[in-house]
C-alpha cells in the first residue's frame, strides 16, 4: 500500500504526528529492555553474537519506499527519545520503490552509504535480494530476535518467509481484494464475480480500479481473481490464469480509463463520478477519516474470496558501520514490541497494521481507537477470521502479471 491516500494532506499529517508522538512517548523505556519484553529469551547472553552497541550516539538514515512511515514513525521517534546515548538524530526521507535499487548500488559502489534502514514492501524488498543488495539478518542476528517466527501472526510469518532472512516484517494487514460502492446509488452491490460483469455491463463506466503496479486495492484484485474464479494455479499467471485473464479482458469493455493510482479512484468515487471501486480495509478506513471519500460508504466482499495479504518490511543495506548496524537491531526489535506495534493501528491505514501476536485494539493509542470505532467495520473481524489468507505473489511471478495486465489489459486506457 505504498500510495498513501494521505499524503497530499501535510499540514494535518503533520499536525497528527505531533499529537500521536506525544500521546505515544514512553519516557525511559530502554530498547534493549523492550527487546526482552516482546521476544522471549535472555538477549544479554546474546550480546556476544552481536555487534557491539557504541559508546557515542550515532546519526541514522531512513528511506520509506512503502508508506510506512505513516505507521512507525511515532515509533521509531519514542527510541530515539528513550535512548539520547544511542542515538542523536534520525533523517527521514522517502521515494518511489523502483528508484531504490539504482540509488543504494550506487553509493555501494562508491563506498560511501548515507542509507541506514530501508522501510519497504516486496517489490523493493525482492528487487534488493536479486541484485544483492541487502545484508541477510536471519539467522545471522537470531540472538536479537528469539522467537521471532513464533511472535508473528501466522499471514506476517508466511510474509516474512518470503523475505528469506533478509527482511524483518514490521507491519501486516489482509488488505483485500474488497468492493466500496455508494449505497445511495448502488442498491445491490455485487456478491460475485458473474454479479460483478453483469453490473459493470448495465452501468458502464462506473465502476473503477487502477493500475495494479501502482495499486494496491488494483493489485489485490488481479491477484484475488484466481481464487475467485477457480483458476488452475493462482501462483502463476502465465499459465495457470486463463479464466482472470479472459475475465478481466471482458471487464475492460466497461471500465472508462485505469488511472495510475488509488487516489483518483477514491477521488472520483467520493466525488460521485463512479459508484463502485476496488479497495482494501486500509483504503476503506483512510479515506473516510481524512473526507475524501463520504463516511456513508459501504464495502462488499464477493463469495468465497481469499484474502491477498500484504506486509512492510524493515532491511538493511550490505556496508553499513558495526556500530550503526547494533543501534538499527536494536531499533528493530523496539519496533517489534507489542506497544510499539500498537501504535500501528494509526488512522486505519494499513487495517489492522500489527505483525505481531497480541495486540488487540485495546492496546492502541486513544486517537486510533476513536478512529476505528467510527469509521472501521464490525464486520472485518469476521472476514479476516474467516476468509483464507494468501500471500502475494512472488516477486518474479509479480512483475509478470503487471507488464501482461499493462499490455493485454490497460494498455489503450491508462492514464
Amino acid at each position: 500500500m505504498s500510495d498513501s491516500p494521505s499524503k497530499t494532506n501535510g499540514s494535518r499529517w503533520l499536525k497528527r504526528e505531533q499529537e500521536m508522538t506525544r500521546r505515544r512517548f514512553i519516557a525511559g523505556v530502554s530498547a534493549s529492555t523492550a527487546a526482552a519484553t516482546i521476544l522471549p529469551g535472555n538477549l544479554l547472553s546474546a550480546w556476544a553474537d552481536t555487534p557491539a552497541l557504541p559508546n557515542n550516539p550515532v546519526s541514522l538514515n531512513i528511506i520509506d519506499v512503502a508508506g510506512n512511515l505513516q505507521l512507525t514513525k511515532p515509533s521509531i521517534e519514542n527510541y530515539r527519545k528513550a535512548n539520547p546515548k544511542l542515538v542523536n538524530q534520525i533523517h527521514y526521507n522517502q521515494a518511489p520503490a523502483p528508484e531504490l535499487p539504482s540509488k543504494i548500488k550506487a553509493q555501494q559502489n562508491a563506498g560511501r552509504l548515507d542509507i541506514d534502514l530501508v522501510l519497504t514492501g516486496l517489490d523493493g524488498l525482492a528487487a534488493g535480494i536479486d541484485q544483492d543488495l541487502w545484508l541477510r539478518l536471519m539467522p545471522d542476528d537470531q540472538d536479537k530476535f528469539p522467537n521471532l517466527e513464533e511472535n508473528y501472526l501466522p499471514p506476517a510469518r508466511d510474509l516474512y518467509a518470503l523475505g528469506k532472512g533478509y527482511g524483518i516484517t514490521i507491519t501486516y494487514y489482509p488488505s483485500g481484494p474488497l468492493l466500496e460502492y455508494a449505497p445511495e446509488r448502488v442498491k445491490d452491490p455485487p456478491t460475485s464475480t458473474d454479479e460483478l460483469l453483469a453490473w459493470c455491463k448495465a452501468h458502464p463506466g462506473r465502476f473503477m480500479y487502477a493500475r495494479p503496479a501502482n495499486s494496491g486495492p488494483g493489485r489485490t484484485l488481479l491477484m484475488g481473481l484466481p481464487y475467485l474464479l477457480g483458476d488452475n494455479n493462482p501462483k502463476d499467471p502465465v499459465a495457470g490464469w486463463d479464466k482472470t485473464w479472459s475475465f478481466l479482458k471482458e471487464l475492460n469493455k466497461y471500465v472508462e480509463y485505469y488511472p495510475s493510482g488509488t487516489t483518483a479512484t477514491m477521488k472520483e468515487f467520493g466525488e460521485g463520478s463512479r459508484d463502485l471501486i476496488a479497495t482494501t480495509t486500509g483504503w476503506d478506513i483512510n479515506p473516510r477519516v481524512l473526507g475524501i471519500v463520504p463516511k456513508s460508504a459501504q464495502v462488499t466482499a464477493l463469495k468465497e474470496f481469499h484474502w491477498v495479504t500484504d506486509g512492510h518490511y524493515m532491511v538493511i543495506p550490505k556496508g553499513i558501520a558495526q556500530e550503526k548496524l547494533a543501534v538499527l537491531l536494536d531499533l528493530m526489535a523496539f519496533l517489534l514490541r507489542p506497544d510499539q506495534q500498537a501504535t500501528t493501528y494509526d488512522d486505519g491505514y494499513f487495517y489492522p497494521g500489527p505483525a505481531v501476536k497480541d495486540v488487540p485494539l485495546s492496546m492502541a493509542p486513544e486517537h486510533s481507537q476513536q478512529v476505528i470505532k467510527e469509521f472501521g467495520r464490525p464486520e472485518y473481524d469476521s472476514l479476516i477470521a474467516e476468509h483464507p489468507k494468501e500471500t502475494p505473489l512472488e516477486a518474479k511471478a509479480m512483475v509478470t502479471a503487471f507488464h501482461r495486465w499493462d499490455e493485454d489489459i490497460g494498455a489503450a486506457k491508462l492514464r
